[in-house]
């Protein structure tokens, strides 16, 4: 194996700034260019694809923001650290974070894989005293090693296939999702000859708040005696698993449970597929009839009720929603159960087909993080995998 060379990071980066242009000048906003903040790439998808907001040409050219390109990478940079996208298109970003251009001689997305190698000690020494913050002396200070060029894409192809294996289910599934929601919606929101009545949400479902051990119970690997404890943020990273004392004081999910987040800016959303004991954040959706599941799902995640639970007066946000709240969602449900029998037998195996590629990926998302620090070290040689 050829030797690979010692540096240190800042040596082999370009690091680019950047800025907001000014939130009162509306010209400047609205345009067709994207414009990166940390919200828009905080998971662990490689590539970061839209923006919740974007500006114009005036506001790029008024302003100190600049204009990444493809292949780019962003990094956050101040307070929430260590996040990591690559850029699949020319956007813009805030000053919260670093672009980071390769230098001649090193391979993008191999940067981009010895990067997220690197962000525990990056995260290690961060500098700040409100702050977190990721500065240039913070990668003058992560040594690396790297091989030649035709080694780094090798080892960037293999990384990256797995990646975009992740990426192809991940778009299955939201397909599958689309699916499910629109024959939802073309059955039972259309106006048509179907007879309904009008009933409460809670004549379909009850449901029931999660519970909260102390976090001197926690534990951060499998040992005998315990259970995954379950947060809203499992269901996108599985890089912050805990585990807690087995107890008949936990609730218990399981993988084809309907989870619903029940505070802060996750209110509302629907999350399945862990098993484990969930937290205070989440509740557990319990369908009166097993055939209700998938219509409950459908409904839950549908925008009438994601604005409805996120409307109560600005106080489900902060405290949770209640019984009261739930019973205020009215619903024109099929008066012929049979409808609802027959869209639970159409729609639960395309569910069943979203649980398995998620599987999948947890399972390719835990080999490539198994490779990815051996290969970025030297240990394991590429020409020694079958994969």
């Amino acid at each position: 194996m050829a030797e690979w060379m010692k540096t240190s990071l800042i040596d082999i980066v370009k690091l680019i700034g950047g800025g907001t242009p000014k939130t009162t000048k509306s010209e400047y906003w609205g345009g067709n260019i994207n414009w990166l903040s940390v919200k828009d790439f905080n998971n662990e998808n490689r590539y970061v694809y839209s923006t919740e907001k974007t500006i114009t040409e005036e506001g790029l050219n008024n302003s100190s923001t600049k204009l990444l390109q493809k292949n780019d990478i962003i990094i956050s940079a101040r307070g929430t650290v260590g996040e990591l996208a690559m850029i699949p298109y020319p956007m813009a970003f805030n000053q919260s974070c670093y672009g980071i251009r390769a230098v001649k001689g090193v391979d993008s997305t191999f940067l981009y894989y010895l990067i997220k190698n690197s962000v525990k000690k990056i995260k290690l020494i961060t500098h700040g005293s409100v702050f977190d913050t990721i500065t240039r002396e913070t990668f003058a200070n992560i040594d690396v090693e790297i091989p030649d060029i035709k080694t780094q894409q090798s080892i960037a192809n293999v990384l990256s296939n797995i990646d975009d294996k992740i990426e192809i289910n991940q778009r299955i599934n939201n397909n599958l999702e689309q699916q499910a929601q629109a024959l939802y919606e073309n059955i039972f929101c259309i106006p048509s000859d179907i007879d309904t009545k009008h009933i409460s949400l809670s004549d379909l479902m009850d449901y029931a708040g999660g519970s909260q051990p102390p976090a001197s119970e926690f534990v951060f690997s499998e040992r005998d005696g315990y259970i995954r404890f379950v947060q809203i943020r499992d269901y996108d990273t599985d890089s912050h698993i805990t585990y807690i004392p087995d107890s008949p004081k936990n609730k218990l999910c399981e993988e084809h449970d309907i989870m619903i987040a029940r505070y802060g800016a996750s209110l509302g959303r629907i999350c399945f597929g862990i098993n484990g004991a969930y937290n205070v954040a989440l509740a557990k959706v319990f369908p009166k009839k097993s055939f209700f599941r998938e219509f409950l799902r459908c409904y839950l995640s549908s925008r009438t009720f994601y604005e409805g639970i996120n409307n109560k007066g600005g106080r489900s946000a902060q405290a949770g929603f209640n019984q009261s709240d739930i019973n205020s969602f009215e619903i024109d449900f099929p008066a012929d159960e049979t409808i609802v029998k027959n869209f639970e037998c159409t729609v639960a195996p395309m569910f069943e087909q979203r649980l398995q590629l998620k599987k999948e990926n947890q399972h390719l998302a835990s080999l490539r993080d198994t490779l990815l620090p051996k290969l970025m070290s030297g240990e394991l040689d590429v020409s020694d995998l079958d994969i």
